[in-house]
C-alpha cells in the first residue's frame, strides 16, 4: 500500500475505494438523464412585433439623447445656419441667382427692444406668459380652417423657432409633432429671453435675408440696436410672407398692418411687456 493511504483507517480507506470505483458509473448515469443545452440565438426566437418594439425603443432613447444635448448646446452657442437658409441657398443656386445670404448673428442685448416687442406684438401677444403653446389661438385658427376660411396658422413665436432651427419648411403631421417636441424643448432649457433673441437672428425678413441685424442693415442702413418704434413695426409687418412683402418699397398693405403693430406695441405697454424675460 502506497504512502499515501498508510496512516487512513481501514474502513475509511474501503469506502473511499467504493465511491471511487462508483463515481465513473454515477456520471455516465447523471449524463445520460441530463437534458442537453441547445445553443440557439435567441434574438432569432423572438417574435417580429418584439423586434420592431426593440429597434423603436433602441431609435427614441438616442433620439432623446442626441436632441437634448443639442438644445443644451445651442443655449450658449449663436445659430450659424438653419434648414431654411440652406433651402433658400440651394434654389437659388438651382435658379443660377444670386445665392448670397445675408445674415449677422447678434446677442439679445445689442437689439433694440422695439424690434423685440414689435414681433410680439404681431406674432405672439402671449409670448411671455404662455409655455410655447397658445391653445386658444390655436381653438379659433382651427375652427375657422374647419368653416373653408383661408388657412390661419397658429404657431407661437417659441414654435416658430422650434421650426425654423430644428426643421423643415412644409406641413405634415411628422413635422408638426417634431415641432411640438422641439417646442418643449426649448421653453424647458432655453427660456424666453433667448427664444425672443433665436427668433430675432433666423427668422426671414427679406429675400436672403435672415434676422434683425441683417435686415436693418439693409433697409434702414444701420445696426438694429438703433431700430425705431416704425422701423420695427414695418420689419414685423412683412414677417407673414417675407418674400411677397417688402420692407424698402411697403406695400398699402404693409404700411396698414405696420400703423395697427406700432399700436398694439403702445397697447401692450411698450417695451415693459417684455422687460422681465
Amino acid at each position: 500500500m502506497s504512502n499515501t493511504y498508510k496512516n487512513i483507517p481501514k474502513n475509511k480507506l474501503e469506502n473511499k475505494t467504493v465511491v471511487a470505483k462508483k463515481t465513473p458509473v454515477l456520471k455516465k448515469f447523471l449524463a445520460s438523464i441530463t437534458p442537453v443545452k441547445k445553443t440557439t440565438n435567441s434574438s432569432s426566437n423572438k417574435p417580429l412585433k418584439t423586434k420592431i418594439l426593440g429597434w423603436l425603443w433602441w431609435f427614441a432613447w438616442r433620439f432623446v439623447a442626441f436632441t437634448v444635448v443639442t438644445v443644451i448646446l445651442l443655449r450658449f452657442l449663436p445659430i450659424w445656419f438653419t434648414p431654411t437658409m440652406l433651402d433658400r441657398k440651394f434654389s437659388a443656386i438651382g435658379a443660377s441667382e444670386d445665392s448670397e445670404i445675408n445674415y449677422e448673428w447678434t446677442s439679445y442685448k445689442n437689439i433694440s427692444k422695439e424690434a423685440a416687442l414689435a414681433v410680439v406684438a404681431s406674432e405672439d401677444g402671449l409670448f411671455p406668459e404662455h409655455f410655447g403653446f397658445d391653445f386658444k389661438r390655436m381653438y379659433w385658427a382651427f375652427r375657422g380652417n374647419l368653416k373653408g376660411k383661408k388657412l390661419k396658422g397658429a404657431s407661437t413665436i417659441s414654435q416658430q423657432v422650434a421650426k425654423n432651427v430644428f426643421l423643415w419648411q412644409g406641413r405634415s403631421y411628422i413635422r408638426k409633432g417634431l415641432e411640438v417636441y422641439f417646442t418643449f424643448l426649448i421653453e424647458v432649457f432655453w427660456g424666453k429671453k433667448r427664444i425672443l433673441e433665436v427668433y430675432l437672428n433666423v427668422a426671414e425678413m427679406g429675400k436672403m435675408t435672415f434676422g434683425v441685424e441683417a435686415a436693418s442693415q439693409a433697409y434702414y442702413g444701420h445696426s438694429a440696436a438703433s431700430l425705431s418704434r416704425q422701423e420695427a413695426a414695418r420689419i414685423a409687418a412683412v414677417l407673414p410672407s417675407p418674400i411677397r412683402f417688402s420692407i424698402k418699397n411697403p406695400s398699402s398693405y404693409v404700411q396698414k398692418r405696420t400703423n395697427t403693430i406700432a399700436r398694439s406695441m403702445r397697447s401692450l405697454g411698450g417695451k415693459e411687456y417684455i422687460k422681465d424675460l
